[in-house]
């Protein structure tokens, strides 16, 4: 099989300008432990090894805790979750697996007892820019760790 190519190396300016995107989203209304816990459970949806690699080490980086990383697949089931996280994660969950009808009532209804309008929406563009992400990554056959020296992640310890 060929090597795929290095989409950095061949659209620089569009990967610079969805850094800028994904930097614009960390200032939004939803905070980072609930960013990157939407960020793994996105990861794990669509099977991206790269992206679920990185988010994975900047969670612990920014000290999650290692049993809520494993519960996260099963997050409905743990009780390490509070009502806001489930509601984010269910969120996320809707969007990245879109159903054929799209998004039930319930779940918008659920999760507006959760987050304002603003975060609601705030936390849309995340799963869309995490989703999108995933998709480059998995086309273009990222490894895993290949840019943890790049990112800091080196310093999560999870070689």
């Amino acid at each position: 099989m060929a090597q795929r190519i290095n989409y950095l190396q061949q659209s620089p300016e569009l990967f610079k300008k969805y850094v800028e995107f994904l930097n614009a989203i960390k200032e939004g209304a939803i905070e980072e432990p609930i960013r990157n816990l939407v960020a793994i459970r996105t990861s794990q949806l669509n099977g991206c090894g790269f992206c679920l690699d990185m988010h994975v080490k900047q969670a612990r980086i920014k000290g999650e805790r290692e049993l809520r990383l494993h519960h996260l697949a099963a997050w409905r089931e743990s009780p390490l979750f509070i009502p806001r996280e489930r509601a984010a994660l269910a969120w996320t969950e809707v969007l990245t697996k879109l159903p054929e009808r799209g998004v039930p009532d319930e779940i918008y209804e659920r999760v507006r007892t959760q987050l304002s309008e603003k975060e609601i929406s705030d936390l849309t563009f995340l799963v869309t820019s995490t989703n999108a992400w995933s998709r480059i990554n998995i086309a273009f056959k990222t490894v895993p760790g290949s840019a943890d020296k790049t990112f800091g992640l080196d310093k999560a310890g999870l070689a």
